[in-house]
């Protein structure tokens, strides 16, 4: 096999399809998010507004999680020196843990270096722990989830999305006796929309089976004190794992599940995902503890970025834009087109100096793609003024465009 020409044909194909991926490379400033500099491929720089962060409260840069990491390294340095069997854990790692189940008011907390990971170690060691597993996975699960459930290698069945009617289904096809599992988010991330929490916990108990909630959108974001959606209604206390991140809300890194202490204990126990793996830093462990720790007891920034994310969409609306709107914090503007959705977020960064990445398949369905904004509390009106004013002169050129091609 010529393997360089394999490659080619791999990645022309990407090229063709227009949803080829290419890294915007920034700088984030410390005390200006979300404001960055943009390092062209020129080699010329210049500032621009990012609209498409993960950080959804800016808490990357808050004084208390910057304080806490600088201490931390201080104290320890730069890594933790193993896995978290071999020299790996430290009482960093232990106040986060301590401070994840009290979030979520499980017994304990496990934590992983990546939500990615945390869902895929846990999800495919669960059919070793309970023999004869049959999964039950919503259709639009996260590829995370979807991978550790295939890594599993049990009986799995996709219900369709928020369907409860299709899970009862599937259910009460399954044959009595055998242990199951009920898989899904909280919030989907591409759309914004939240799921049937109560009415899949209320199968749940009818059928026997596990609840495994990935609430990575929602930590931080909703609840009283961050504790998700599951917290905002009074539900946490029915979902058996829960899983989190430390990397958007909470503007660190890291990932983790939340569960009794014996469900916890099987785990770390015979996860592979969690074994092998080197364990975060002890600077990366407390800043995310004090992330946690400030967000349950302030409200206020996740007030305010909800009050700002109903400001943008309710502008987008008055422009006419084709808008996707749950009620959560996610901001999708539907282009259906992979090369006019590259073409916009091109024009956007290049002309107005406005970031917001163009979302492609595989991580939505081809004729869905879009722009997905996600404001933050320190999204001031004057940057929402810049975004609406960019948007509607380039959706205008765009519907411009295409009428004179068809015409």
């Amino acid at each position: 096999m010529n393997y360089s020409a394999q490659i080619d044909s791999a990645l022309k194909s990407l090229h063709d399809e227009g949803r080829y991926r290419t890294f915007i490379d920034i700088e984030r400033k410390n005390g200006r998010y979300p404001q960055a500099v943009w390092h062209a491929p020129d080699g010329s720089h210049r500032d621009i507004t990012v609209w498409c962060g993960n950080d959804y409260l800016g808490m990357g840069q808050h004084p208390d999680v910057l304080s806490a990491m600088h201490e931390a390294l201080e104290a320890t340095g730069a890594g933790s020196g193993g896995t978290r069997n071999i020299s790996g854990t430290t009482i960093y790692h232990k106040r986060l843990e301590a401070e994840i189940a009290d979030l979520h008011g499980k017994e304990a907390g496990l934590v992983f270096t990546s939500a990615y990971i945390a869902n895929d170690a846990t999800l495919s060691v669960l059919p070793r722990l309970f023999p004869g597993l049959v999964i039950l996975s919503d259709e639009l699960n996260h590829a995370s989830m979807i991978e550790g459930i295939r890594h599993g290698k049990c009986e799995k069945h996709i219900f369709r999305h928020n369907d409860t009617a299709h899970l009862r289904q599937l259910l009460e096809q399954i044959e009595p006796g055998h242990p199951i599992l009920i898989a899904f988010e909280s919030i989907y991330s591409m759309d914004g929309d939240f799921s049937p929490i109560e009415e899949i916990c209320d199968l749940a108990d009818e059928f026997g089976a596990l609840t495994y909630i990935d609430e990575v959108h929602a930590v931080g974001m909703y609840g009283p004190r961050g504790g998700g959606i599951s917290e905002r209604d009074h539900l946490a206390h029915r979902i058996d794992i829960i899983n989190g991140t430390l990397a958007k809300a909470y503007g660190v890194m890291g990932g983790y599940v939340a569960a009794s202490a014996k469900m916890i204990d099987a785990i770390r126990s015979f996860a592979p995902g969690f074994i092998f793996t080197t364990s975060l830093p002890p600077a990366i462990a407390a800043g995310a503890a004090a992330s946690i720790r400030h967000l349950k007891q302030d409200s206020t920034l996740r007030e305010q970025q909800q009050t700002n994310a109903s400001i943008l969409k309710m502008r987008l609306r008055g422009l006419g834009l084709p808008l996707t709107d749950h009620g959560s914090h996610i901001v999708p503007v539907h282009v259906g087109n992979p090369v006019k959705c590259k073409m916009l977020s091109d024009m956007l960064l290049e002309n107005f100096g406005i970031y917001v990445q163009p979302i492609n398949f595989p991580t939505v369905p081809r004729g869905t793609e879009r722009l997905r904004f996600t404001p933050s509390p320190v999204h001031s009106p004057e940057l929402i003024d810049e975004l609406i004013g960019a948007m509607d002169e380039l959706w205008r050129q765009c519907e411009l465009n295409r009428a004179e091609l068809s015409a």
